[in-house]
Formats: structure tokens, sequence, C-alpha cells
């Protein structure tokens, strides 16, 4: 599905996963509070080149992902800062734009402990072809 402001492309959504903002609407409305994370700077060329984020990238010095534990579920244990399947604005250490939207494959918690594999899918990052569409016709 994607959603458009006029012909411009604003959301989308791939299959049943959430609705994302294109990062075109990202960098053209900074003020709007999207959930992000911020991977280290040794991520970047791998996130522009449309690799998927690995644990390392999240976890890593220079990377920040919301912390868990800051609420409890109906049983009392903590719940973690981020969910796996949630839609996420990525960002990188040292910049101030966002370099890639997707979503969460492993729940913040998860990515701290098991630190090895992909923790978050990207689904649409700085020059792929949706970020080369200005209009649809």
């Amino acid at each position: 599905m994607l959603s458009c402001r006029g012909r411009e492309p604003v959301f989308f959504q791939a299959r049943d996963g959430p609705v994302l903002p294109t990062l075109k609407f990202v960098h053209r409305y900074p003020s709007v509070d999207f959930t992000r994370v911020t991977v280290d700077k040794g991520a970047i060329p791998y996130v522009l080149g449309g690799a998927h984020i690995m644990c390392p990238g999240l976890t890593n010095p220079g990377s920040v992902m919301p912390e868990d534990g800051l609420e409890q579920d109906a049983q009392g244990f903590d719940k973690p800062g981020l969910e796996a399947g949630r839609g996420v604005v990525i960002y990188a250490e040292g910049k101030e734009m966002a370099l890639a939207v997707g979503v969460m494959k492993l729940s913040s918690a998860e990515i701290r402990e098991k630190n090895k594999g992909v923790g978050i899918e990207v689904a649409h990052y700085l020059g792929d072809g949706l970020w080369q569409t200005n209009e649809i016709q």
C-alpha cells in the first residue's frame, strides 16, 4: 500500500507490516516524533547499500535504542523498550537526517541479549527506488 499527498508518496506498507513514513516525509517534517533508533557509524555504508541492521550495529558504542524495563506488563515483568514488529526510523551516529526506515525483527531486549543476527529489517533507505520517486502518476 502506498499513501500519497497529492502525487508525492508519504507513507507505505509492505505486506502485513506496519505503516511506515517515507524518508522524504521524515526529512521534511523533522518535528514529527517517530520511534527512532541510531546505528553506529560503521553500519552506515551497509544500510545505504540496502542491508538489514545487524544487532551489533544497535548495541555498539554510538548506537541508541530506547531503554528496556521502563514499563511493566500485567504480570509485572519488564517490557522491552521496542517490541518486535514495530516500525522505526533509523538514524546514524553523528548524522542529523534519517537514513532508513524499517521494522524491528527482535525486541530491543532480545537485541541486547543475543547481539547477533538481524535486528531491524530495512524497508526503505536513502537512494532506493522509493527515495528516487518524486511523483506517482
